[in-house]
């Protein structure tokens, strides 16, 4: 901390800083931005083209000029654009929705997540593994799984576990954005019904936006509040598993803080937003910021995961992930058939 305030209080640290780092977060912009226009244009998810374009620059993150500008993106960018989305949630979400449903998420998160992290031991992946699948697929997708991965201890996997859950997170996602909405008419689900189990499934944000207005306006707007409920969970997921890495720090290593940064600030903004305390004018932009941080952070990602190294990981975790957003699906639509609801 007290080196950050040094390079802080001195503008001429700051604009050295800022030269290192600069070559790397550009290209990582750039990047960022060409999965936008792919995304915006072709349809494509905007996460997937973010971290597929970025693979194969992979050399770049090894280079003394852009590696530690790739690094940064990938790090610090990340925990700002987590940080704003707490301007995205409030109290006035779970209001709507009702606190019965709000529970269930939040039991079916907890399962998942324990369930992925006691299972990842029996096909042979670490706990760590199992907490970055299980938190991305139960929660919301790739941002997720970037924020999750920030409080990971360091691994010589980290990198490649991280790309691995993006790339099949959102490849799920996208199928369930397809494959749901079909599936909830068949179980004959009503459009209230139908919002409540896109909102509470689906990986991430933009897919659930996609399924539930693909139905009607109706079912968009409460599949849109539940997956924002489930986007709140983030912040008390990330707290718990900081406080659980602490506690299994080795003695001799630096442990990871009480209340990482980028989440005290979610929750703040978060209370902010509850209390209607920060103006219109200001959410939609930290929104859009937010999100574009979020695609450069995956797509420097993207630049510092090793093709090679990817492959390693291997079918079983796939089948894993699998696993996961299909038991994620049995429990939220469980109490949507028996009337729990």
């Amino acid at each position: 901390m007290s080196a950050l305030t040094a390079t802080l209080s001195d503008p001429r640290r700051i604009v050295a800083r800022a030269k290192i780092l600069a070559p790397g977060t550009a290209l990582a912009i750039v990047l960022a931005m060409a999965a936008q226009f792919l995304s915006n244009h072709y349809g494509a998810p905007v996460m997937l083209m973010a971290i597929l374009l970025g693979i194969p620059f992979h050399f770049l993150s090894e280079h003394e000029n852009t590696g530690p500008g790739i690094t940064f993106a990938a790090k610090g960018l990340l925990r700002v654009g987590v940080a704003l989305l707490g301007l995205r949630v409030s109290l006035d979400m779970v209001r709507q929705i009702g606190w019965g449903f709000v529970l269930i998420i939040a039991l079916c998160i907890a399962a998942v997540i324990l369930g992925s992290i006691l299972v990842s031991r029996l096909v042979g992946k670490d706990r760590a593994f199992g907490f970055l699948t299980g938190g991305s697929v139960a929660i919301c997708g790739a941002s997720a799984a970037m924020a999750i991965s920030s409080i990971l201890p360091q691994r010589d996997t980290a990198e490649r576990d991280l790309s691995f859950t993006v790339i099949s997170v959102t490849a799920f996602s996208t199928l369930a954005m397809i494959v749901y909405p079909i599936f909830a008419e068949a179980m004959g689900l009503d459009q209230h019904l139908t919002g409540l189990f896109l909102g509470g499934t689906i990986h991430d944000v933009a897919q659930v936006v996609g399924a539930g207005y693909s139905v009607s306006d109706e079912t968009g707007d409460i599949a849109t509040v539940v997956k924002l409920i489930r986007v709140t969970m983030l912040a008390p997921v990330v707290l718990i598993g900081a406080l659980a890495m602490r506690r299994h720090a080795p003695t001799a290593a630096a442990r990871p803080p009480l209340l990482p940064g980028f989440v005290a600030a979610f929750l703040v903004l978060a209370a902010l937003n509850s209390f209607h305390l920060v103006p219109e004018v200001v959410i939609e932009p930290a929104s859009t910021l937010s999100r574009a941080l979020l695609v450069t952070a995956v797509a420097a990602v993207g630049m510092k995961t090793s093709l090679a190294k990817l492959a390693d990981v291997g079918g079983t975790a796939i089948a894993m992930l699998a696993v996961q957003t299909a038991v994620l699906a049995a429990l939220v639509l469980i109490p949507l058939l028996t009337g729990l609801v």
